[in-house]
């Protein structure tokens, strides 16, 4: 089973953290806007069971992403299953409408900004997303997949080069948690 090892650290100076992740070599794609609808089970509560089901936009593709619970309590250590949807926005409403009729219901929708960089660190090639979150505010969220394995040199990979950058804050709840909270 492949888990996504991820942490998220709010950010208030996004140009020290871009010069941060230039000096170590990446190069930091223009940004992109994503657009994620999340859905409530019609018999589960995913608040409660610490998953969550969305319908993502970005550019002409449309994906569907379920992730389970978080497995530890410093990271967003969890599983990830991101399919690809057709493209244009009239696949992503035939999937909701699908979903909808099953009983799936809108809970929230996150708009942001984002900017993906590879960063070479350790051995590994760590993704690097720089988000402006609609509401929200601006973040970074450094992520590796591994194995069950492999999962706590992730952590402690990804927790290097977050010091590296001088982030030391993480934070654990969604964008969506932190929307609804707004």
């Amino acid at each position: 089973m492949r888990y996504e090892v991820e942490q998220k650290f709010p950010v208030a100076d996004m140009g020290a953290i871009r010069a941060g992740l230039t000096t170590l070599g990446a190069k930091i794609a223009a940004p992109q806007q994503e657009v994620d609808l999340y859905l409530a089970h019609p018999a589960r509560d995913f608040a409660a069971t610490d998953e969550a089901l969305r319908l993502r936009e970005r550019g002409p593709q449309g994906y569907i992403t379920y992730t389970g619970p978080k497995i530890d309590t410093t990271t967003k250590t969890r599983r990830e299953i991101e399919l690809p949807l057709g493209e244009g926005p009239q696949s992503l409403a035939a999937w909701r409408g699908l979903l909808e009729v099953l009983g799936f219901t809108p809970v929230g929708e996150v708009r942001k900004s984002r900017s993906k960089a590879l960063v070479s660190w350790q051995g590994r090639q760590v993704e690097a997303s720089l988000d402006t979150v609609e509401q929200v505010g601006t973040f970074v969220e450094l992520e590796l997949m591994a194995d069950a394995a492999d999962v706590e040199a992730a952590r402690q990979c990804i927790a290097a080069l977050a010091a590296e950058l001088g982030m030391s804050k993480s934070e654990r709840r969604s964008y969506l948690e932190l929307l609804l909270k707004v």
